[in-house]
């Protein structure tokens, strides 16, 4: 079920930000958080001529008729969206459910790891996991102490949970991967590991799995377009044969994913991804300088060329954002 009201009034109910870059948007969308399954992904425009965004549905709530979505400021729309995306106002498209939902059933137990941003798309699977009667075991992954979230979420879906820091300042040191050999340590009989994060963390989980024999499922986030297989930008290699995120996943076997192809992908557009960020930065600075301040209104904040160069940056796909 698809359901897409363009221009239609979808309210942001709540935020909250989990550091510099990383923000989540709780949307009221009745039919959307009625339809939404986990592992299912929307498609959003912040407003009329905005760029088409794919995120997953990090969360959402029948009852309430919301559903939530958690945003990592990366590039122009995101950063864009992170400025004018307030408790009050409102997305202009919300496209979805769109994927394939994931599989949950006949599963005894299961890990499912996140890594930065993708601790927040893990956490339905988590919990449809354990909704339907799977022994949950988490493993999340942050760079430090202070950027984690959603921690006492995952408590209340899990059996046990793993955290790991690459500072050692909470959990224990290490990456997700080291989270998944301890969890396989004590435990031979899981059924299935399910991994979302930056490529490079999920490869390095499924090359984790694979002399065990786990089966390994992650999520791929490929350029993507229009989310219906038409355009063909999200294509991945999956075993030798190419596939379609958008309606074939985004969910796949790790151990058959082509991880250095979809890598190389990610950076095809680095440059005009830059381009778009630097003609963006510049127009907000002309608009500021222009627009006259209220007479209540702070003394403006100059931006400094250092901040201004950390800003246009583009991260390394094959690395989580600084913040996540």
């Amino acid at each position: 079920m698809v359901e897409r009201y363009q221009g239609a009034n979808f309210q942001i109910l709540a935020r909250e930000d989990f550091s510099d870059v990383t923000y989540s948007l709780v949307i009221h969308h009745p039919l959307m958080a009625k339809a939404a399954k986990p592992g299912q992904f929307v498609i959003v425009m912040s407003h009329a001529a905005g760029e088409r965004i794919p995120l997953t549905i990090a969360d959402f709530d029948r009852e309430k008729g919301t559903v939530t979505l958690v945003v990592q400021a990366v590039g122009k729309s995101t950063k864009e969206m992170q400025q004018s995306c307030k408790v009050g106002t409102s997305l202009y498209g919300l496209v979805g459910p769109m994927g394939l939902p994931s599989p949950l059933a006949a599963k005894k137990k299961v890990v499912c790891v996140g890594g930065g941003l993708g601790v927040a798309p893990i956490y339905p699977q988590a919990r449809g996991f354990k909704e339907h009667g799977a022994y949950v075991i988490g493993v999340l992954g942050f760079r430090t102490k202070k950027l984690i979230f959603w921690a006492d979420k995952f408590k209340d879906c899990c059996d046990e949970l793993i955290l790991c820091t690459d500072d050692g300042s909470a959990g224990i040191k290490g990456f997700v991967s080291d989270g998944i050999k301890l969890a396989i340590k004590g435990h031979p009989d899981i059924d299935e590991v399910v991994a979302i994060g930056p490529p490079i963390m999920m490869k390095a989980c499924a090359e984790t799995t694979r002399p065990h024999n786990i089966k390994t499922v992650v999520s791929l986030n490929p350029l993507m377009v229009d989310g219906t297989g038409m355009c063909g930008g999200c294509r991945v290699k999956i075993g030798g044969q190419v596939k379609f995120a958008c309606v074939d996943g985004p969910d796949f076997d790790g151990h058959q994913v082509d991880f250095d192809d979809l890598m190389t992908r990610l950076r095809r557009f680095i440059q005009q991804e830059k381009t778009a960020m630097e003609r963006w930065s510049e127009g907000c600075r002309m608009k500021n300088h222009i627009a006259p301040a209220p007479a209540d209104a702070r003394p403006p904040v100059e931006i400094l060329p250092a901040a201004l160069t950390e800003l246009l940056e583009l991260p390394d796909p094959f690395e989580e954002v600084k913040g996540g």
